[in-house]
């Protein structure tokens, strides 16, 4: 099994979690960064940093990419040319224009059945299609650094 193949499947391992806030615990609860979170810890070990408390509105007021520049810093940032993505890719997402980044996501699935898996408010972990309207809200695309470990 690949390493993208690898993280594809610990993604899909935390479909039916709960969504909580803050969480980073599979079958427990988790936000969409606890996600994350979490596979980097299944992945690599310890987390590369501590995550301050934020709130569902995080940095908006401020106007900070504080997720983009945490990505950046502990991620392999990767181009976003043409929407090409692969298997095990995590997307970061505006969901409003103007609004800061705040939404991640782990592509599970590229080429005409495009998905991937993200906590979401009130739905928990979920597969979801990576439809035009999510594509158009992606603002940036990174990797877990695999080589590095």
């Amino acid at each position: 099994m690949s390493d993208q193949e690898r993280i594809v499947e610990l993604a899909r391992g935390w479909i039916g979690t709960p969504y909580h806030h803050q969480a980073a615990c599979r079958g427990a609860g988790a936000d969409c960064l606890g996600l994350v979170r979490g596979i980097w810890r299944d992945l690599l070990g310890d987390e590369p940093e501590s995550v301050p408390a934020y709130s569902m509105d995080w940095s908006e007021p401020q106007g900070e990419e504080r997720l983009w520049a945490a990505a950046k810093r502990n991620l392999r940032d990767m181009p976003l040319a043409d929407f090409a993505f692969d298997p095990g890719d995590i997307v970061l997402f505006r969901m409003r224009s103007n609004a800061v980044a705040k939404h991640l996501g782990i592509v599970a699935q590229t080429g005409t059945r495009s998905s991937f898996v993200h906590a979401y408010a009130h739905h928990g972990v979920v597969e979801s299609p990576l439809s035009e309207p999510w594509k158009r809200r992606i603002v940036a695309r990174f990797q877990f650094p695999l080589e590095n470990f």
